[in-house]
């Protein structure tokens, strides 16, 4: 101490009493040298990982939610494609990113199914990531040719079971949502029908229009159209309930397979042991997205159904979906080739 403070101690007492006093206000207002360095979140642009490849579902509603996102956080969030392995790649990616909220996953239905196809992934999906909010949900359509005899899902069922095998169902490739749905069909009716995987939905789609194949299940946003043109006949559709635009078609489960529902989805992460309160804005700033007039028109011009769910009912959806799937995936003997 000064040797003036120790002739004036009443004075090195004051000094003493506005050093202390102005510590405990930088800590109350965060100004406190480790606020300081840290400063606020976001302070430069965010990065939005897709594991899939540009012009498909999941890249259209990442793009979608990066515009909107970015606005509402005041910085730039960019779209970074990292497609392969069935989103494999692109989310160990985010699963190694330093989880400081300036990394983020956009994943799909490949998610929960991942972890019962692959014996070793580079990451554990229920421990590796932090589920922010499901964005949207896309039903499949049951569809057959607009020529196909069948009328309903009970056709479909009697035929499958008069000639086990001979019926035949598209896919867009082993381990997909649509094959999925198939095996998932089959054992709740205890039917055969064949499954033949196509290198995509597109080349599937045109077979079944073509009638090469029986029936597939797909996404509404692919064989809607075809159905709204005639090319196709959508016998149901498997949502839970009825959805908007498809009020005349009834649901799978309305068509005597009671508890079917089967869902293409896109949901929100970041990378785990992200701070609670990034997690939080993240969750809340997306689920007003999903809840704007502007988004919701956006989605029903789509035909997704938006979710904007909370971080906690999307963690109990994944976990359900991840169970469900590994037991369809076991029961059916799926691999990927």
């Amino acid at each position: 101490m000064p040797q003036n403070f120790k002739k004036n101690r009443p004075l090195a007492l004051v000094y003493r009493a506005l050093a202390a006093a102005f510590l405990v206000a930088s800590a109350a207002t965060g100004l406190a040298p480790a606020a300081q360095a840290q400063g606020a979140w976001p302070d430069k642009p965010l990065k939005l990982v897709v594991p899939y490849p540009a012009g498909g579902n999941a890249d259209n509603t990442a793009r979608l939610l990066a515009t909107q996102l970015g606005q509402r956080l005041g910085q730039q969030v960019v779209v970074d494609n990292r497609p392969g392995g069935s989103g494999t790649i692109g989310a160990a990616a985010v699963a190694k990113a330093p989880a400081d909220g300036y990394t983020l996953l956009l994943d799909a239905t490949a998610f929960t199914v991942n972890p019962s196809l692959f014996p070793k992934l580079p990451f554990e999906a229920s421990k590796d990531f932090a589920p922010i909010s499901l964005v949207l949900q896309v039903p499949l359509l049951m569809v057959v040719p607009a020529m196909s005899p069948f009328q309903s899902v009970a056709d479909v069922v009697k035929a499958a079971k008069a000639r086990p095998g001979n019926l035949t169902y598209a896919s867009a490739g082993n381990g997909g949502a649509q094959h999925l749905a198939g095996e998932l069909f089959k054992q709740g009716q205890k039917v055969a029908i064949t499954h033949i995987p196509y290198r995509g939905g597109a080349p599937a789609l045109t077979d079944l229009i073509g009638g090469q194949v029986d029936v597939m299940f797909s996404a509404t946003t692919a064989s809607g159209p075809f159905v709204k043109s005639g090319k196709l006949r959508a016998l149901a559709i498997t949502s839970p309930r009825r959805a908007e635009g498809w009020e005349a078609v009834p649901t799978v489960a309305e068509s005597g397979v009671p508890g079917f529902q089967v869902s293409e989805w896109n949901g929100l992460f970041a990378p785990a042991g992200t701070p609670r309160p990034v997690l939080e804005r993240l969750e809340a700033e997306t689920r007003a997205i999903v809840a704007s007039p502007e988004m919701k028109k956006r989605f029903a011009e789509l035909g997704v159904q938006g979710m904007g769910s909370s971080a906690q009912e999307f963690s109990a959806f994944l976990k359900t979906e991840t169970t469900k799937w590994a037991e369809v995936i076991r029961t059916s003997g799926i691999r990927i080739d």
